[in-house]
């Protein structure tokens, strides 16, 4: 079985990370995004990945290879210039067969079952079925309506709450036939949702909903990224993480040695060679990347650091997320909702608020 992820995006919602990484490749739980997104379709039978590539593809692709590391055979399609999410898929075109293709938004954490998605897909006999989660303010997304046979009577993409008539989005994952894509034009933007589904819709072809009860999270945006890491570190959606489990609660990589003094007060990862000084806490919800140096008294809660950052003594970090690369003086305070971009110095005495 084949399946195309989309990850040509630009990252635009979660700058400043992006400038620097591809969103792909943003470290989730410490291993690049796609990664989990790979794991999980191989996981259901996917034995070729074709990924769609557009900004900062080499870093991708160099990260990525062929493939043989997981197992399956990877293939990569270029956009010159963005085409749409229909049309990113047509531009791969060259590599479809004639069996239906499993379609991944490149920025969507989930366990749905792949396996039973496809089945519900041939026995329903449709030209694609979305997968359907529910949400509680469906606004920002793509509203889908479906009869009591689950066939698709409706689409409202980004509805006011006067239009809302359920809560069932479009989960951005699709079982689809090759064929649809004869009416995609080759070369310029389209659009899966606001021009390919309505336009097949209108024409009766049998479009399914398929819905799933799965985690499903869009981590587009700095907030659902952290969210995300929430979810993980709750074991409300099976990820893979490295590093050996400590007492049911956190995750030390290797060559991590923390100081004895060192306290651990909720559910953490913690990556390879990371330096935990003396009297340091580490709260809830807290991620930190490889080869990270956190000194004395310091404090951590709801925050996620990148790799190679250098923290120094008395430092608090709340519900913030700090860039690769960076250092952080002694004394210094990061309150919540606040990104730092790669390479950011923070002096002594500072103290920043979003």
């Amino acid at each position: 079985m084949k399946a195309v992820i989309i990850a040509g995006g630009m990252g635009t919602r979660l700058r400043p990370l992006t400038y620097n990484t591809p969103k792909p490749i943003v470290p989730l739980a410490n291993r690049p995004f796609i990664v989990h997104q790979i794991e999980h379709l191989v996981k259901h039978g996917v034995d070729e990945v074709i990924i769609n590539l557009h900004y900062l593809s080499q870093e991708i692709k160099k990260l990525l290879n062929d493939g043989k590391h997981w197992g399956i055979k990877i293939r990569y399609s270029i956009e010159e210039s963005p085409l749409g999410t229909a049309g990113a898929v047509k531009n791969a075109e060259e590599f479809f067969g004639r069996d239906p293709l499993v379609v991944f938004n490149g920025d969507i954490l989930t366990d749905v079952n792949i396996s039973k998605l496809v089945n519900f897909h041939r026995e329903k006999g449709a030209i694609i079925t979305l997968t359907l989660t529910e949400v509680e303010d469906p606004t920002p997304f793509g509203l889908v309506q479906i009869d009591q046979d689950r066939r698709i009577t409706q689409f409202i993409e980004k509805p006011s709450w006067n239009m809302v008539r359920g809560r069932t989005i479009n989960a951005g994952i699709y079982v689809v036939d090759p064929i649809i894509f004869q009416k995609v034009p080759q070369g310029r933007p389209f659009s899966f949702e606001r021009e390919l589904f309505p336009s097949l819709l209108a024409a009766k072809q049998p479009l399914y909903g398929f819905v799933s009860p799965a985690y499903w999270m869009d981590i587009g945006n700095p907030r659902m990224y952290m969210m995300a890491h929430q979810a993980i570190l709750r074991g409300e959606v099976a990820v893979k993480i490295f590093g050996t489990r400590i007492n049911g609660k956190f995750w030390l990589g290797n060559e991590t040695h923390p100081d004895p003094s060192v306290r651990f007060i909720g559910p953490s990862v913690i990556g390879q060679k990371v330096k935990l000084d003396k009297e340091t806490e580490i709260g809830d919800y807290v991620v930190i990347g490889d080869e990270v140096s956190i000194g004395q008294h310091c404090a951590l809660e709801r925050a996620i650091v990148w790799r190679n950052v250098k923290i120094g003594d008395h430092v608090r970090l709340s519900g913030c997320i700090i860039g690769a690369n960076c250092v952080i003086e002694d004394d210094v305070i990061i309150d919540k909702g606040l990104v730092l971009a790669d390479d950011s110095v923070i002096k002594k005495g500072t103290r920043l608020t979003a």
